[in-house]
């Protein structure tokens, strides 16, 4: 679902990816581990055909960037550590808006508009002014609108900034409940712990390529610290 090979992307004569080559597979959730400025919000960002690769080749669903973005696009759900919603607009405005650009219409889409706000437990606020949420609920309204027209790939970029102990648990359950559903998932994260308790398959970028992967369930958080430090200290 997910394919890079040799993915160089060079700012200025700043080169970010060095040639980054990594695959995901059909239902799988990987978490992505790498320091500040290792480059994964970048190769997020041309995955969400936000930005083009210098170099390299990418393939999402099938579908070859940057050749196919507006295909991806309709393919693809994305979640960052800004929530993307509008808080002069409710909950079910937020999601009424966002379907309309995703082609949903009729009972179709106030059925999938009920359903999302009830998967991220938002069912009560629905009608509230999204500006009067707490960063938790936001960012629970941030999944609801990523994966509202039911796309296979979701992206997930840094998602548990700024939330409190008890948002970041209620954020596990429903990334648990969406990947259930069968969704390609990338999750970039500094958090070790619950990245490898959420993910089949954990990756570290170091200096622009893939340094590192292993399955999650062959590691520990103790050991695979261990092997992030190293990596990033060499």
């Amino acid at each position: 679902m997910i394919k890079t090979s040799k993915l160089i992307k060079v700012f200025g004569l700043r080169p970010v990816l060095r040639g980054v080559d990594l695959a995901i597979g059909p239902g799988e959730f990987l978490a992505l581990f790498g320091p500040n400025g290792a480059g994964k919000t970048t190769l997020l960002r041309i995955l969400a055909t936000l930005a083009r690769p210098t170099g390299g080749s990418v393939v999402v669903a099938g579908r070859a960037l940057p050749a196919e973005a507006a295909v991806v696009r309709g393919l693809i759900g994305m979640v960052a550590h800004r929530p993307l919603v509008y808080g002069d607009l409710t909950a079910e405005e937020n999601l009424r808006f966002y379907s309309r650009m995703y082609g949903l219409d009729g009972a179709e889409r106030e059925a999938r508009i009920k359903e999302m706000l009830a998967m991220v437990g938002l069912s009560k606020r629905a009608g509230d002014l999204v500006r009067t949420f707490s960063r938790g609920m936001q960012q629970r309204l941030s999944i609801a609108r990523a994966v509202l027209h039911d796309p296979p790939v979701l992206l997930l970029d840094e998602p548990y900034t700024g939330l409190d102990q008890a948002a970041a648990a209620a954020l596990d359950d429903i990334l648990r409940e969406v990947a259930g559903r069968g969704r390609t998932i990338l999750m970039a994260t500094h958090d070790i712990e619950r990245g490898l308790a959420l993910a089949g398959r954990a990756a570290i970028l170091s200096k622009g390529v893939i340094a590192y992967q292993s399955r999650t369930a062959e590691t520990t958080p103790q050991a695979f610290a261990e092997t992030y430090q190293l990596l990033i200290a060499d």
